[in-house]
């Protein structure tokens, strides 16, 4: 196997790139910079809404597995079952146990254990010293069987909320007992990573903040604008608690206050919000931009007085973070990895989950507060960022623990690398079979 004269480390994620997984991306050149080379590699195509130029170089740089088609899954399987047998039933009999423990079934888990030997070979024609999933579900799912199958040591990143949701159905202890180490993006992330883990495994789990680059760290500052208009960023589905914003929208309305929304970002919910947002006549007040670039997201921030995210559920979002990165403060919901970011009265607002009237009032102060105040919270919150979420330094400590963990553990156990699997071919990096 050729040898780099740097670190390899194979990044999963179910769909990468991703509107939404801009954070990844981040993390990704992070490491770069600090001397890790990145193999990309996704269960699924991304591509969808790309309107980010950094998303779209991504794409070009990621390989994803189910891009082989049925045929090639097979062929996958076959090659894995003829060439190292021992290793393919032990991985067979993971994904049967953990199946029968899961509520997407057997026959789902088997489909990864298919991906797993098609990503085995991939990560071995790569020379990947190491595999890291973001999520803990069927991206860590497919790396914990690409191990048992004799491919590199595996860690993983849990966000929540659907980590925490369904812990059991998941089998986390087990991932967790067979990784290298394990990720979380929280605090509290990490509490309830404890929860779910044998007590001997807290050793392994750390914490590496998600995080924001120079392009917002290093912003020149923008003055708070004096008109009263507040931005929320997110995907527009359920849990983010949109349908809570416009009633709260509607409360401000009725009160006479004069304010302008917008939702940047699109969703399964959207058709949904448009009639909410017709039926309380709130179309010259609320306006939903859909989905878009960087660039333009930012611009949205900087004209807005404050973000606002009404979330049920979540892990801890990086919208936030970029908000106040810009010296925006911030208002959202006391659940999750919020409050370990917003402060409130010092860098935002917290409200309880679900309650209008909160959220009406918080509202209300963000667009009736004097400039000067929210000028002082937006600087308070710029720090905190800086300080807590600088995504080069958290992706450093991640570089820290991939060589620490790659130089404890050999690519494949001794015998293993005395034979080589039968039918082994010289085809170049990323060899399809």
């Amino acid at each position: 196997m050729p040898q780099s004269p740097y670190a390899t480390v194979a990044y999963l994620v179910n769909q990468y790139p991703k509107v939404s997984h801009s954070f990844i991306r981040r993390e990704i050149a992070g490491l770069e910079t600090h001397g890790i080379r990145v193999e990309r590699f996704s269960i699924r195509y991304g591509g969808a809404n790309l309107a980010d130029e950094a998303d779209q170089a991504e794409l070009q740089k990621t390989r994803a597995v189910l891009g082989v088609g049925i045929a090639g899954l097979l062929r996958g399987v076959l090659r894995t079952a003829t060439t190292r047998p021992v290793r393919f039933l032990k991985a067979l009999w993971l994904a049967l146990k953990i199946g029968w423990r899961s509520d997407r079934g057997v026959a789902l888990h088997l489909a990864y254990l298919a991906e797993a030997c098609v990503l085995r070979r991939w990560l071995s024609d790569a020379g990947a010293d190491h595999l890291h999933a973001h999520f803990g579900t069927n991206s860590a799912a497919v790396a914990m069987l690409v191990r048992e199958l004799g491919g590199p040591p595996y860690s993983f990143t849990i966000h929540g909320p659907e980590e925490f949701d369904k812990p059991q159905f998941l089998a986390l202890r087990e991932k967790v007992e067979r990784a290298s180490f394990a990720v979380t993006v929280s605090e509290f992330g990490r509490s309830q990573l404890y929860r779910w883990c044998n007590y001997k495994e807290w050793s392994k789990i750390h914490i590496i903040h998600c995080g924001v680059d120079e392009q917002f760290l290093a912003a020149p500052h923008t003055p708070v604008p004096a008109a009263p208009r507040l931005v929320s960023v997110g995907r527009l589905d359920v849990q983010k608690g949109y349908p809570i914003l416009l009633e709260a929208a509607s409360r401000l309305a009725a009160s006479g206050l004069q304010f302008q929304l917008v939702l940047v970002g699109d969703g399964p919910m959207r058709a949904e919000l448009e009639a909410q947002i017709a039926r309380l006549g709130l179309q010259k007040r609320v306006e939903i931009l859909g989905w878009a670039s960087g660039e333009r997201v930012r611009q949205e921030i900087l004209a807005a007085r404050a973000m606002v995210l009404p979330s049920l559920a979540e892990g801890l979002p990086v919208v936030l973070m970029e908000a106040l990165a810009l010296g925006r403060p911030a208002m959202s919901t006391c659940i999750a990895g919020i409050p370990e970011l917003i402060e409130p009265g010092v860098t935002g607002w917290l409200v309880p989950a679900g309650s209008v009237d909160a959220l009406a009032d918080a509202m209300c102060a963000a667009c009736s507060e004097p400039v000067e105040k929210l000028e002082q919270m937006g600087k308070r919150g710029a720090f905190r960022v800086a300080k807590q979420h600088n995504a080069s330094v958290e992706a450093g400590k991640l570089a820290a623990l991939f060589r620490a963990r790659i130089a404890q553990a050999q690519y494949l156990p001794v015998e293993e690398q005395a034979a080589p699997e039968t039918g082994a071919t010289s085809e170049g990096k990323f060899a399809t079979f």
